[in-house]
Formats: C-alpha cells, sequence, structure tokens
C-alpha cells in the first residue's frame, strides 16, 4: 500500500481521521445504484473505476449493492487504536465491508468483525453501548470540515492536501512540500 511505502520511506507519524462519508445512511443502509442514479453517475462505470483503483493499490474489492452507516465501525477503529494490535481491526472492517459486503452499521456484524480478529467481544459491545469514543469521532469529523475534507482518502501534512487515491508519486510530492525526513 502506498501509506506503508510513505511509512518505510519517510520518517512520519500517520494518523487516522476519521470523515463522515454520507453520515445521513440510514441503518439499513442505501442502495447504491439508486445512491449513483441520484447523482446522474453509472454504478457499473464507479465500481469499474474503484475495482481498478483498488486493485493498482493491492486491494481486494467487490461490487457493493449497499452502502451502509459507518458511525459505530468508525467508533470501534478509534477503540482499536488505543490497542497494541488494533490495527487488525481496521483491516477487517475494510474485508466486512468492502469485500463481504456486509452491514456494518449493525451491532452484531460489528462483534463478528472484533471476534473475528481475537479482540475482547466484550469489551467493544461496552464501547457501542457506552458510545466511549463517539466525542473522539465527533472531533475527527469536525477536524475533517475544518480541512475541507470532500472525499476519501484525503492526506494532509503541514496544511497541505492530497485528495484521492493518488500515485504514489503524488504522495512523495507531499512529503517533499512539507520537508518530511527521508529515511536512509
Amino acid at each position: 500500500m502506498r501509506i506503508e511505502k510513505l511509512r518505510e520511506n519517510y520518517n512520519i507519524d500517520i494518523k487516522l481521521i476519521h470523515f463522515p462519508l454520507h453520515p445521513d445512511t440510514p441503518a439499513e443502509g442505501r442502495e447504491m445504484a439508486g445512491f449513483y442514479a441520484q447523482r446522474g453517475l453509472d454504478p457499473d462505470k464507479m465500481y469499474t473505476d474503484m475495482k481498478e483503483r483498488m486493485d493498482a493499490e493491492g486491494l481486494p474489492y467487490s461490487k457493493r449493492t449497499h452502502s451502509y452507516n459507518s458511525r459505530l465501525a468508525q467508533e470501534l477503529g478509534k477503540w482499536a487504536d488505543t490497542l497494541d494490535d488494533g490495527e487488525k481491526l481496521h483491516e477487517a472492517l475494510y474485508k466486512a465491508y468492502f469485500v463481504e459486503s456486509k452491514n456494518i452499521g449493525e451491532v452484531d456484524v460489528l462483534l463478528e468483525v472484533v471476534g473475528s480478529v481475537g479482540l475482547s467481544v466484550d469489551d467493544a459491545r461496552k464501547v457501542i453501548e457506552e458510545r466511549t469514543f463517539e466525542a473522539e469521532i465527533d472531533a475527527d469529523w469536525q477536524k475533517s470540515q475544518q480541512y475541507g475534507v470532500t472525499g476519501v482518502p484525503t492526506y494532509v501534512a503541514g496544511g497541505y492536501g492530497v485528495v484521492g487515491a493518488q500515485p504514489y508519486e503524488a504522495l512523495e510530492q507531499l512529503m517533499k512540500q512539507v520537508g518530511a525526513e527521508k529515511r536512509t
């Protein structure tokens, strides 16, 4: 992945900031075809374009029929960031949503994903029920708004940004622009 390559080549600290991509999506999800049609976009072309980008990144990606609300998944992601082996939850949530087309807005689905990577389902349930990381996600959403983020992924460093699935060279140019220290 491009981010991992940046981490290998530059002395940088990468921090994930969550973004409210379609936060109005209902619990049952939204049909992708209708969503794209409302915007005058061709669903098949959108899928093909995204599949090409994911393939180039070496990421699995399947055709989804629905988009689901990711708010609770983001809160669990923040929780996972506090754990030593929490990174594996991010990968599992990605797979559940983009490969297996699971509704990551459903608590049972989220807890299944948590359990599948060996994290505490009881702790995750508590995070969801008590909304332990709600304020952190609210802060991320506010920061995203302040940065002017309109899509994902967006890379921000030193007041500069790059939007979208850009080639590695564009991200490397951002690192040079902000004076990031290159590893030797």
